[in-house]
Parts: C-alpha cells; sequence; structure tokens
C-alpha cells in the first residue's frame, strides 16, 4: 500500500448498535501510514474496546496539529455525542440523527480538503426511517451533501463491478435505465478509473440487460434501443467500450482478460459474482462525488455485534483503498 503520512481519512463507525464501532477498534489495534479521524462518540468506542479486551487510547482532532501516522491502540476522534447509550446488538431510533451527523460532519471535512476521504462503516436503514428520516442510503445521502453524480461500484481483487442502477426493484430497471443515465454513469466510471485508480484508459467489459444480450431483439430491445446507440457514441470518443456481452459469460476469465472494470446494468446482476469472489474482502466504493468514499461489503450484522466474532478485513481493505486512491489523485492532480 502506498500513501503518505500526509493523509487523513475520515472515518464513520455506521449504526451504534451493530458491528461498526467495534470494527474501528479492531482496524486501530495496527499502524496505518495515515491518519484515521473517526467521527463517533467517544464513550461508544471505549466500551466496545472494554467489551473486545483491545487497548484504545483516544486523541481528540485538533486540525492545525500535523497529521500524523496512526499507531497500534490510538485513535483520533471528533467527538460526536450519541442521543442514547447504544447496547450492541440492538437498533434505537433516537440514535438516528447521530448516525446521520458523523457522515454530515465527516463529509464536510473531506469537501473542505481538510481530509483527503471518508470511510464508511454499516448503517442500517431501516432504523433510520423508523425514526421519521427519508433514507434510501449512504450513497444518496452522500450525493445530496457533497453534489455530483454517484455511481456505486464494488472493487475486489481481480475484479471491479460497477452498476448502472443500484436500489431499484427488478420491475423498475429497465424504466430506469436510459440512455442519459447510462452515458452519465459510464462517463463517470470511466474518469475515476483514469483520476483515481491510475488507468490510463481504461477498458470496460459492459453486461446486456437481457439474457443473451437481447439475443437480437427477441429477448429486449433495451440493448438495441438504449445500450449499443450510447456505448457508440462513446466509443467514437475513444472510450474502450466491450459489449454489451450476455452477462452470463460476461465474468468468465477469458472476458474479463484486460478489463478494468465491468459495468453491470442492476445490483444482482454483477454483484453475486463480485462477492462470491471476495465477500468480506470487498469495498463498495462510490464513484462520481467530489470527495473520496470507500465502505464495507456487509451490513450492521447484529447478531455479531459485541461477541469480537466480526471479521475486519472489508473495513482494512476499505481504509487501504481510500489510501491508495488519494494518493493517485493527488499524483493525477500534481
Amino acid at each position: 500500500m502506498s500513501a503518505t503520512p500526509s493523509r487523513r481519512l475520515a472515518l464513520t463507525p455506521g449504526e451504534p448498535g451493530g458491528i461498526g464501532p467495534e470494527l474501528c477498534v479492531r482496524i486501530a489495534q495496527r499502524d496505518w501510514p495515515a491518519e484515521l479521524i473517526a467521527f463517533a462518540d467517544p464513550s461508544l468506542l471505549r466500551e466496545r474496546a472494554a467489551q473486545l479486551d483491545l487497548p484504545l487510547r483516544l486523541t481528540e482532532y485538533h486540525p492545525a496539529a500535523p497529521p500524523v501516522p496512526q499507531r497500534s491502540g490510538t485513535l483520533t476522534i471528533v467527538p460526536v455525542a450519541l442521543a442514547t447509550p447504544a447496547q450492541a446488538g440492538q437498533l434505537d431510533p433516537t440514535n438516528a440523527n447521530y448516525v446521520l451527523d458523523t457522515l454530515r460532519r465527516a463529509s464536510a471535512a473531506c469537501l473542505s480538503g481538510e481530509l483527503a476521504g471518508l470511510v464508511t462503516g454499516p448503517v442500517h436503514k431501516g432504523v433510520i426511517n423508523d425514526a421519521g428520516i427519508a433514507f434510501t442510503g449512504h450513497t444518496e445521502f452522500l450525493a445530496n451533501l457533497t453534489g455530483g453524480h454517484p455511481v456505486m461500484m464494488l472493487a475486489c481483487p481481480g475484479l471491479r463491478v460497477a452498476l448502472a442502477t443500484t436500489h431499484l426493484p427488478l420491475a423498475a430497471v429497465p424504466g430506469a435505465l436510459d440512455a442519459v443515465t447510462l452515458e452519465q454513469v459510464t462517463r463517470v466510471l470511466v474518469t475515476d478509473l483514469t483520476t483515481r485508480f491510475d488507468c490510463s484508459k481504461p477498458r470496460v467489459l459492459v453486461c446486456g440487460l437481457n439474457p443473451h444480450a437481447g439475443e437480437s431483439g427477441y429477448l429486449g430491445r433495451e440493448e438495441i434501443e438504449v445500450i449499443i446507440p450510447v456505448l457508440e457514441r462513446l466509443r467514437s470518443e475513444g472510450m474502450e467500450l466491450v459489449g454489451p456481452l450476455p452477462a452470463d459469460t460476461a465474468f468468465t476469465p477469458a472476458a474479463l482478460d484486460g478489463v478494468d472494470a465491468v459495468l453491470a446494468m442492476y445490483h444482482d446482476q454483477g454483484l453475486p459474482v463480485l462477492k462470491h469472489l471476495g465477500f468480506g474482502h470487498a469495498v463498495n466504493i462510490t464513484l462520481g462525488l467530489p470527495i473520496i468514499r470507500t465502505s464495507v461489503d456487509h451490513g450492521t450484522a447484529l447478531d455479531l455485534a459485541g461477541t469480537g466474532t466480526a471479521p475486519p478485513g472489508s473495513l482494512v481493505a476499505a481504509v487501504e483503498t481510500a489510501l491508495e486512491m488519494a494518493t493517485t489523485e493527488a499524483a493525477t492532480q500534481s
């Protein structure tokens, strides 16, 4: 992992009753080449550290102080108070605003350039909505805070999968997959692969929507009417786009050879393959924002909260990926 010690990353633990807080404690048990700034309630992290019987020394964040690499057993913190003490494994709607406040404050610090990127722990959409707050997910919430055109991409060693549409009922996908949306998503994907992933000329494999990529229109016309015209237009600008290919063969080794990312048309077209390959070590990345944002590939796992058995691999990978993206972006802009 290449990252300069001058980097600072924001870290939000997510749902306080879930595994996010203890995962933050777990990743604080190793040295990092950058300073990790947790936006959280200090008492929550101390309680989880005590439950895990792990050392944790919290140091309050001072923006004017020079950044330092994070040392094992320590974590820098911006205190954000819980509304109600959190119990591991239990949801409490009164803490919904606490979760969103950590995201607001961390995002603001990234937007200002004070911090190089944001790494988020898992949130629970249901309990936030139970609190009377309309919330469809991290990605949409952060997009409203920061602007940009968000594109969801998951990555693990050997594979990156971006999504043209995200959390929609399957019946709603064809209507949402219009030419404007597909072109925006493809442009964001190619741009961020270039500026944040050091792909000088990204090669993107694009899946069709229908079985057999529509079978020349006999199994659906979205490929003919939407996907192919968009790809042809973008190829004329020099983008290297392969497809649309049938999704059932798009993820074979031969098809993926030399590919920097796959663009799937909907959530469960591409992510089952990626999670089969890398679950527990994959990273959820939001492209198209003015800030770098990575996250874990799993949920709040309330049944594991407080047990000390939740594996930290995905959060480790999310921090490492954010650092690498920040380093690449800085080099691209210099």
